[in-house]
Protein backbone atom coordinates (compact mmCIF):
# COMPACT_ATOMS: atom_id res chain seq x y z
CA UNK A 1 0.00 0.00 0.00
CA UNK A 2 0.79 3.34 -0.38
CA UNK A 3 -0.17 6.80 1.45
CA UNK A 4 -3.03 8.99 -0.30
CA UNK A 5 -3.23 12.35 -0.24
CA UNK A 6 -6.33 14.32 -1.67
CA UNK A 7 -5.95 17.04 -3.15
CA UNK A 8 -8.56 20.17 -4.72
CA UNK A 9 -8.29 19.14 -8.54
CA UNK A 10 -8.62 22.22 -10.17
CA UNK A 11 -8.57 26.29 -9.74
CA UNK A 12 -6.38 28.06 -7.30
CA UNK A 13 -6.63 25.75 -4.46
CA UNK A 14 -5.09 23.07 -6.27
CA UNK A 15 -2.47 25.75 -7.35
CA UNK A 16 -1.98 26.79 -3.55
CA UNK A 17 -1.56 23.78 -2.44
CA UNK A 18 0.77 22.61 -4.85
CA UNK A 19 2.61 25.63 -4.24
CA UNK A 20 2.60 24.95 -0.09
CA UNK A 21 3.64 21.49 0.05
CA UNK A 22 6.29 22.42 -2.92
CA UNK A 23 7.72 25.17 -0.51
CA UNK A 24 8.01 22.51 1.77
CA UNK A 25 10.15 19.93 -0.34
CA UNK A 26 7.52 17.77 -1.44
CA UNK A 27 6.73 18.42 -4.98
CA UNK A 28 2.96 17.50 -6.72
CA UNK A 29 1.98 17.75 -9.47
CA UNK A 30 -0.84 16.61 -12.58
CA UNK A 31 -0.31 13.44 -14.69
CA UNK A 32 -1.27 14.42 -18.48
CA UNK A 33 -4.08 16.43 -18.97
CA UNK A 34 -6.63 18.64 -16.82
CA UNK A 35 -9.03 15.87 -17.43
CA UNK A 36 -7.10 13.30 -15.96
CA UNK A 37 -6.85 12.93 -12.12
CA UNK A 38 -4.23 11.23 -11.34
CA UNK A 39 -0.47 13.12 -10.32
CA UNK A 40 3.12 12.22 -9.07
CA UNK A 41 4.62 13.40 -5.57
CA UNK A 42 8.28 13.87 -5.56
CA UNK A 43 10.73 14.31 -2.34
CA UNK A 44 9.42 11.48 -0.50
CA UNK A 45 8.52 7.88 -0.67
CA UNK A 46 5.46 5.72 -0.37
CA UNK A 47 2.84 8.44 -1.62
CA UNK A 48 0.51 8.80 -4.13
CA UNK A 49 -1.39 11.88 -4.47
CA UNK A 50 -5.27 11.52 -5.24
CA UNK A 51 -7.00 14.90 -7.26
CA UNK A 52 -10.74 15.04 -5.98
CA UNK A 53 -13.28 17.81 -6.19
CA UNK A 54 -12.88 19.89 -2.07
CA UNK A 55 -16.15 18.79 -1.89
CA UNK A 56 -15.34 14.93 -2.22
CA UNK A 57 -12.65 14.36 0.02
CA UNK A 58 -14.33 14.95 3.44
CA UNK A 59 -16.32 11.67 2.49
CA UNK A 60 -13.19 10.37 0.96
CA UNK A 61 -11.51 10.89 4.55
CA UNK A 62 -14.38 9.73 6.37
CA UNK A 63 -14.25 6.66 4.64
CA UNK A 64 -10.58 5.96 4.74
CA UNK A 65 -10.08 5.21 1.22
CA UNK A 66 -7.81 8.34 1.45
CA UNK A 67 -4.89 9.03 4.54
CA UNK A 68 -4.38 12.33 4.31
CA UNK A 69 -6.55 15.30 2.41
CA UNK A 70 -6.66 19.16 2.10
CA UNK A 71 -9.86 21.03 1.93
CA UNK A 72 -12.12 23.37 3.81
CA UNK A 73 -12.73 23.69 7.95
CA UNK A 74 -16.37 24.10 6.47
CA UNK A 75 -16.78 21.34 4.01
CA UNK A 76 -15.20 19.28 6.95
CA UNK A 77 -17.70 20.19 9.53
CA UNK A 78 -20.47 20.24 7.51
CA UNK A 79 -20.31 16.91 6.04
CA UNK A 80 -19.11 14.86 8.75
CA UNK A 81 -20.97 14.58 12.07
CA UNK A 82 -18.55 14.59 14.80
CA UNK A 83 -15.74 15.04 12.76
CA UNK A 84 -12.84 15.73 15.35
CA UNK A 85 -13.66 11.41 15.90
CA UNK A 86 -13.26 10.84 12.28
CA UNK A 87 -10.47 13.19 11.07
CA UNK A 88 -7.36 15.32 12.61
CA UNK A 89 -6.07 17.98 11.88
CA UNK A 90 -2.66 18.20 10.76
CA UNK A 91 -1.71 21.60 9.33
CA UNK A 92 -3.69 25.19 8.49
CA UNK A 93 -2.13 25.96 5.12
CA UNK A 94 -2.99 29.93 5.02
CA UNK A 95 -4.76 30.15 2.16
CA UNK A 96 -8.17 29.40 0.94
CA UNK A 97 -9.91 31.74 3.63
CA UNK A 98 -13.55 32.37 4.18
CA UNK A 99 -15.59 33.10 6.88
CA UNK A 100 -19.14 31.08 7.42
CA UNK A 101 -21.76 34.20 8.33
CA UNK A 102 -25.33 35.20 8.86
CA UNK A 103 -26.62 38.36 7.02
CA UNK A 104 -30.07 39.98 6.61
CA UNK A 105 -30.85 43.02 4.28
CA UNK A 106 -29.53 46.53 4.78
CA UNK A 107 -33.24 47.82 5.31
CA UNK A 108 -33.46 45.32 8.48
CA UNK A 109 -32.28 49.02 10.59
CA UNK A 110 -33.04 47.18 14.00
CA UNK A 111 -31.89 43.94 13.43
CA UNK A 112 -27.99 43.78 13.92
CA UNK A 113 -27.42 41.16 16.39
CA UNK A 114 -28.16 37.07 16.33
CA UNK A 115 -31.05 38.39 19.44
CA UNK A 116 -32.51 40.69 17.32
CA UNK A 117 -32.97 38.02 14.58
CA UNK A 118 -34.45 35.59 16.97
CA UNK A 119 -37.14 38.60 18.19
CA UNK A 120 -37.35 39.79 14.17
CA UNK A 121 -37.81 35.65 13.33
CA UNK A 122 -40.57 35.49 15.89
CA UNK A 123 -42.37 38.70 14.86
CA UNK A 124 -42.63 37.21 11.26
CA UNK A 125 -43.85 34.01 12.20
CA UNK A 126 -46.55 36.08 13.93
CA UNK A 127 -47.34 38.31 11.01
CA UNK A 128 -47.06 35.87 8.38
CA UNK A 129 -48.00 32.25 9.39
CA UNK A 130 -44.44 30.43 8.34
CA UNK A 131 -41.06 30.75 9.86
CA UNK A 132 -38.37 33.52 8.23
CA UNK A 133 -36.07 31.51 5.65
CA UNK A 134 -32.78 31.37 5.66
CA UNK A 135 -30.86 30.30 2.58
CA UNK A 136 -27.89 28.35 2.66
CA UNK A 137 -26.00 24.85 1.67
CA UNK A 138 -24.47 24.66 5.21
CA UNK A 139 -27.37 23.08 7.63
CA UNK A 140 -25.25 21.19 9.76
CA UNK A 141 -23.21 24.19 10.85
CA UNK A 142 -25.70 26.81 10.49
CA UNK A 143 -28.54 24.82 12.53
CA UNK A 144 -25.75 24.38 15.20
CA UNK A 145 -24.46 27.79 15.39
CA UNK A 146 -28.40 29.03 16.07
CA UNK A 147 -29.05 26.90 18.27
CA UNK A 148 -25.97 27.57 20.46
CA UNK A 149 -26.72 31.53 19.79
CA UNK A 150 -30.74 30.94 20.72
CA UNK A 151 -32.06 31.84 17.81
CA UNK A 152 -35.91 29.96 16.91
CA UNK A 153 -38.66 30.32 14.39
CA UNK A 154 -36.48 30.14 11.62
CA UNK A 155 -36.34 27.58 8.50
CA UNK A 156 -33.38 26.24 6.50
CA UNK A 157 -34.19 26.36 2.80
CA UNK A 158 -32.10 25.20 0.36
CA UNK A 159 -29.51 26.99 -1.95
CA UNK A 160 -26.70 25.26 -4.08
CA UNK A 161 -26.42 27.96 -6.05
CA UNK A 162 -25.99 32.01 -5.58
CA UNK A 163 -27.03 32.51 -2.19
CA UNK A 164 -26.98 35.75 -2.21
CA UNK A 165 -29.55 36.31 -4.88
CA UNK A 166 -32.50 34.54 -2.92
CA UNK A 167 -33.51 37.86 -0.44
CA UNK A 168 -33.78 39.28 -3.46
CA UNK A 169 -35.71 37.03 -5.32
CA UNK A 170 -38.00 36.60 -2.66
CA UNK A 171 -37.47 33.01 -1.61
CA UNK A 172 -35.41 33.82 1.68
CA UNK A 173 -35.34 36.56 4.14
CA UNK A 174 -31.46 36.05 5.38
CA UNK A 175 -28.83 34.08 4.34
CA UNK A 176 -25.81 32.07 5.84
CA UNK A 177 -22.95 31.29 3.41
CA UNK A 178 -19.56 31.67 2.83
CA UNK A 179 -17.51 34.86 2.11
CA UNK A 180 -14.31 36.23 1.71
CA UNK A 181 -14.67 40.03 0.74
CA UNK A 182 -18.59 40.91 1.21
CA UNK A 183 -18.68 42.42 -2.09
CA UNK A 184 -21.42 40.16 -2.95
CA UNK A 185 -23.15 40.12 0.35
CA UNK A 186 -23.03 44.30 -0.31
CA UNK A 187 -23.82 44.29 -3.90
CA UNK A 188 -26.98 42.57 -3.02
CA UNK A 189 -27.86 45.13 -0.05
CA UNK A 190 -26.95 42.94 2.93
CA UNK A 191 -25.44 43.23 5.75
CA UNK A 192 -23.58 40.59 7.92
CA UNK A 193 -24.88 40.82 11.78
CA UNK A 194 -22.32 41.78 14.58
CA UNK A 195 -22.20 38.66 15.93
CA UNK A 196 -22.79 36.56 12.93
CA UNK A 197 -19.90 34.88 11.91
CA UNK A 198 -20.14 30.79 12.40
CA UNK A 199 -17.38 29.96 11.59
CA UNK A 200 -14.06 31.01 10.04
CA UNK A 201 -12.74 28.22 7.46
CA UNK A 202 -9.50 27.56 5.37
CA UNK A 203 -7.73 24.88 3.38
CA UNK A 204 -6.64 22.42 5.96
CA UNK A 205 -4.61 19.23 6.10
CA UNK A 206 -6.44 16.50 7.40
CA UNK A 207 -5.79 12.89 8.43
CA UNK A 208 -8.50 9.92 8.04
CA UNK A 209 -8.42 8.14 11.50
CA UNK A 210 -9.66 4.81 10.74
CA UNK A 211 -7.97 4.49 7.13
CA UNK A 212 -5.89 1.42 7.57
CA UNK A 213 -2.54 1.49 7.27
CA UNK A 214 0.44 -0.89 7.89
CA UNK A 215 3.50 -0.56 9.19
CA UNK A 216 5.14 0.61 5.99
CA UNK A 217 2.63 3.22 5.75
CA UNK A 218 3.18 4.49 8.97
CA UNK A 219 6.56 5.01 8.60
CA UNK A 220 5.79 6.96 4.96
CA UNK A 221 3.19 8.93 6.79
CA UNK A 222 5.98 9.89 9.41
CA UNK A 223 8.51 10.63 7.01
CA UNK A 224 6.00 12.75 5.26
CA UNK A 225 5.09 15.31 8.07
CA UNK A 226 8.43 15.61 9.05
CA UNK A 227 9.47 16.99 5.86
CA UNK A 228 6.25 19.13 5.90
CA UNK A 229 7.99 20.26 9.88
CA UNK A 230 4.47 19.40 11.26
CA UNK A 231 2.95 16.71 13.92
CA UNK A 232 1.06 14.15 13.65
Amino acid sequence: MTIKLGVPSKGRLMEKTFDWFGARGVSLSRSGSDREYAGAVEGVEGVELVLLSAGEIPRELSAGRIHLGVTGTDLIREKLGQWEQQVEELALLGFGQADLIIAVPNCWVDVDTLDDLDAAASAFRAKHGFRLRIATKYHRLVREFLRDNGVADYQLVDSQGATEGTVKNLTAEAVADITSTGETLRANHLKLLADGMALASQATLFRARKAPMTAQDRLALKALVTKLGIAA
